[in-house]
Formats: structure tokens, C-alpha cells, sequence
């Protein structure tokens, strides 16, 4: 592939644009500037020099973030920052979007891609891709929340009532519930028809993936096959 499309695909601007940065010398392949932008080049293994900072070659884009409270999952925000404000340019430019969203005060793991398969695959309820939440209550959780929760509870709109995969008790006022849909406010709603309101909310798994410890919020991270592989493992009661 020419260098300025490979440029393209990458998220670093337009044609026209990639070319001058190209004939600018702005741009190293594989550590050596290169200032021909119709030069051919491998894209396996590929290393790319921008602005200072290396790019991999990547087909596809795989990202998580630990996304901070305050922000909206949203190019076109109403109330709050963008969480797309919180990636580098040319991950927005290449056109990732968020894979499901989180409401703005909600934390956690948070992914995005521009691979519209994947981002079905992990939406969708026939596949059976766990979401992990930690919800910490405004009231004590009681067993009858939890048989609630376990046993199905009718939200409005909703033709039957939706069943948490699974729903532990943490501690006093905190619990852990695992869900493979990702309706509307769902867990809020789950919660509030069960008796009780969430006061703070955490995504902390997807599938068998948790949010890395060493994340912090606001900070992203590329995603890479074992990743990908543990994401999609599905809820061993719930078959695709």
C-alpha cells in the first residue's frame, strides 16, 4: 500500500494532508524517514513516526479505556466532555466508536473500535458477552432485592421481565451484577424496580476481561488478541 494511504487508514488526516506530511519529511518507516508518499510499503509489522510518537500498523482498532465519571459517551456532546476528547486525534479521525455506552457518571471499562463486526458481537444479547457492574446503593441490598434481581424484574417498555445473570452482595450497600444486555440505564432501572437506587456505578468486566488495575481514569490502552479473546468468551449459561 502507498505510505500516504497507509496514513489515511491510520487516522492521520486527509490525502492531501498526508502527502505534505509525508513530503515535509515528517514521517519515519520503521525508524527511517521517508519523504515520498507514493512509496510502496509492508504494512506487516509496520512502525510509523509521527510527531514524535511511534503508531504500529493496525488493520483494525482495538481500544479500552478506563472511562472517567463526568464525560459522555458521545461525538456530540449535550452537558458533559466528550469521552472521544479523551483519545488521541488519530484514533477519532480513523472513525472508532464506542462499543455500548456508559451514562456520563458512570465509571469503568469502556471499549471502543472501528471494526463494526466486533462492536456487534459484543453488543448484541445473542452472543452472550457478560458485563460486569459494581453498584453501590443507596439503601441496604436485602436478599429480596437479590432474588429479584436473580428472578427477573419488569422494567417499563420492556415484554418480559429481564433476569441479571448473575447478583452478589458485596458488602452492606454495594453489589456485583452481571448482565448480557445493555439496554437504556439498565442497571439503574434493574436496581430502582428491585427497591433500591444506585448511587455510584462501575463497569468492571466485559466477558472474562477486567479493567486493568494499573489503568487509571481517563487513560487508554490498545487492546491485543488474548484481549480480544477473553472479551468475547461468553457467560457460560447463555449460548450464542
Amino acid at each position: 500500500m502507498k505510505l500516504y494511504r497507509v496514513l489515511q487508514s491510520q487516522g492521520f488526516g486527509s490525502r492531501k494532508g498526508c502527502i505534505a506530511r509525508v513530503r515535509a519529511g515528517a514521517v519515519a518507516v520503521n525508524g527511517v524517514v521517508c519523504d515520498n508518499p507514493e512509496a510502496e510499503v509492508d504494512r506487516a509489522g509496520l512502525e510509523l513516526t509521527l510527531d514524535g510518537a511511534n503508531w504500529r500498523y493496525r488493520e483494525k482498532a482495538y481500544v479500552l479505556m478506563h472511562k472517567p465519571a463526568g464525560h459522555e459517551c458521545s461525538h456530540h456532546p449535550s452537558h458533559h466532555p466528550s469521552v472521544f476528547a479523551l483519545l488521541p486525534p488519530p484514533l477519532v479521525q480513523r472513525g472508532v466508536q464506542c462499543v455500548g455506552r456508559l451514562d456520563q457518571d458512570t465509571t469503568g471499562l469502556l471499549l471502543f473500535s472501528d471494526d463494526g463486526q466486533f462492536i456487534h458481537r459484543m453488543i448484541s444479547p445473542k452472543k452472550g458477552v457478560a458485563k460486569v457492574y459494581r453498584a453501590v446503593c443507596a439503601e441496604a441490598v436485602t436478599d429480596a432485592m437479590l432474588g429479584a434481581l436473580r428472578g427477573g424484574v419488569q422494567l417499563n417498555d420492556e415484554p418480559a421481565p429481564i433476569v441479571a445473570l448473575a447478583c452478589e452482595k458485596l458488602d452492606a450497600c454495594t453489589l456485583r451484577l452481571t448482565l448480557a444486555e445493555g439496554k437504556y440505564h439498565q442497571v439503574k432501572r434493574m436496581i430502582a424496580a428491585a427497591g433500591n437506587r444506585v448511587e455510584s456505578l462501575h463497569r468492571e468486566a466485559i466477558g472474562t476481561y477486567a479493567l486493568p488495575a494499573d489503568l487509571p481514569p481517563g487513560d487508554w490502552r490498545w487492546l491485543d488478541t488474548d484481549d480480544l479473546e477473553r472479551l468475547e468468551q461468553p457467560w457460560p449459561s447463555v449460548k450464542s
